[in-house]
């Protein structure tokens, strides 16, 4: 099982295991917040992808899905699904972590709907 989580909504108590799908660092986390967690850069969306679909959110999400998907069946991206599919088998929950303002409408979903397919 796959839980979706805002990086400022995490508890490393009681969220673990996790794993941060950000490309990049977010912004005004502290290292020691997710000491625990793996970052799997590798299975998130390319910077040109990522501000592509910045533009316009709204009316983008569909064709973002799709060049994800495509994205994520390079070598490194299939790597690091393995490596939170693995986690997923061992713990049987892995929470799956971003920065964005709504996990349920971002990249995660995508993600999760791989990870679990």
């Amino acid at each position: 099982m796959y839980t979706l989580m805002r990086v400022k909504d995490f508890d490393a108590a009681s969220d673990l295991p996790a794993v941060l799908l950000d490309r990049l660092w977010p912004r005004g986390v502290r290292k020691e917040h997710l000491q625990e967690v793996s970052w799997e850069k590798a299975a998130t969306p390319s910077s040109a992808l990522r501000v592509w679909f910045h533009e316009d959110r709204e009316h983008r999400f569909d064709a973002f899905v799709q060049r994800l998907r495509e994205e994520l069946t390079q070598p490194d991206a299939q790597q690091a699904l393995a490596r939170i599919r693995l986690l997923e088998q061992q713990h049987g929950q892995v929470t799956l972590l971003t920065a964005a303002r709504d996990p349920q409408h971002s990249h995660l979903v995508v993600i999760r709907d791989l990870l679990q397919s």
